[in-house]
């Protein structure tokens, strides 16, 4: 079985995987990073902080800036909910795009019930979007705009540069989505004027389970808690903090930050030869940006084919139709309907995924496997 779906989620590095054990038992570092009073909390303690200076180097940011949490999708929800309670007494105007994550949408959808405004913002039909239509968007009760760096589904990479300086010039809190960003491109939240930066270990060979949200100092970002208890993480997120997990996690990142350079050409020539042997077989569209994109997502569409039927096919190949997050809703991809693909083209839209592990014989095989396949399926379909 060939594995295209490293978007959905990354096998854990055996490195990561070797560390993060040594963080479990007794005879390793299993202490509560709270109780400092004793060795065992004191280097559990220690661990956590060599580990989130890991993770804030991959991103170059402070290490008092980065908060542990469950995963992106509590990231996303602590800076959206945050922000948007802490700041609603001078605006209750919200700003994102149609193609966000659904961590990012149902927060929103939850903070119109509570009474905010929020704008969804069309992009264009390559995903990207128009600054233009965000100046316009943008009102004097607006206090917060969220834009995810890389869309999971179809890896168009905004210019949050631009956006963040936009919405610095006017006063916004800016929420970045980079989960699939990190390891697959340069970040820098500084340079690119992000307030707010969600993170997920499993989509950078960490485990699941465990993530971060950077929180700007410079300029000051202020949030309301989400869930309160022990005062961890600067008020922000109390819990024991699960060392292990976190452990991983700085590992894991400052693996990336390593193996970036070479990972970003390798898997930008795997993306060339899957793209140029699937458009090979005719009647394939390429769904997003072809140059504004991160090298190890592809999203296709196959015409004259039901992309479920696909899938089905494809018995030595993992894929999927869209974000893991909404595999099991029968409807087309909302980010493909949003970009204009029609419900046929949306339907037949698969998205390969590549990352560390795979090999060029493995791209070969899966263009082999997939020919096979369209050619077969398309014989079978009254619309060809």
């Amino acid at each position: 079985m060939i594995y295209c779906d490293y978007a959905a989620t990354t096998p854990i590095d055996p490195h990561v995987a070797e560390v993060m054990n040594q963080y479990l038992t007794l005879d390793g570092v299993f202490g509560n990073p709270s109780s400092t009073s004793h060795s065992f909390g004191q280097k559990a303690k220690l661990a956590v902080e060599q580990a989130r200076s890991e993770v804030a180097d991959l991103i170059n940011a402070s290490p008092e800036e980065i908060i542990w949490t469950s995963g992106a999708t509590e990231s996303d929800n602590l800076a959206l909910f945050g922000a948007a309670r802490f700041h609603a007494r001078r605006g209750k105007h919200i700003i994102t795009l149609k193609t966000e994550h659904r961590a990012v949408l149902d927060a929103c959808i939850e903070l119109e019930r509570e009474g905010f405004e929020v704008t969804y913002l069309d992009v264009e039909a390559n995903g990207l979007l128009d600054i233009k239509k965000l100046e316009a968007a943008i009102r004097d009760d607006t206090i917060l705009l969220s834009v995810m760096l890389v869309n999971n589904e179809i890896g168009v990479v905004q210019d949050v540069q631009m956006i963040g300086a936009l919405a610095r010039e006017h006063g916004i809190v800016f929420h970045v989505d980079g989960a699939q960003a990190c390891g697959k491109m340069i970040v820098d939240v500084k340079a690119m004027n992000i307030d707010l930066f969600s993170m997920s270990a499993h989509k950078v060979y960490g485990p699941k389970g465990i993530g971060a949200l950077f929180v700007s100092r410079d300029p000051k970002v202020r949030l309301q808690a989400l869930q309160y208890g022990g005062g961890q993480e600067r008020g922000l997120r109390s819990g024991t903090l699960p060392t292990h997990q976190i452990v991983a996690m700085g590992v894991a990142f400052s693996l990336a930050k390593t193996k970036l350079a070479k990972e970003c050409v390798r898997l930008q020539e795997f993306r060339d030869r899957l793209l140029s042997g699937l458009m090979a077989l005719g009647d394939v569209f390429l769904n997003g940006s072809q140059t504004q994109c991160v090298p190890g997502i592809v999203n296709v569409s196959f015409n004259f084919i039901d992309g479920e039927a696909l899938m089905t096919a494809l018995t030595d190949v993992a894929v999927s139709s869209g974000s893991a997050c909404t595999t099991e809703s029968l409807e087309p991809s909302y980010v493909l309907k949003a970009i204009g693909v029609n419900d046929l083209l949306a339907s037949s839209a698969v998205r390969f995924s590549v990352g560390r592990f795979t090999t060029e014989e493995e791209i070969d095989r899966v263009v082999a496997h997939l020919a096979e396949q369209v050619r077969r399926l398309r014989e079978l379909s009254p619309l060809s």
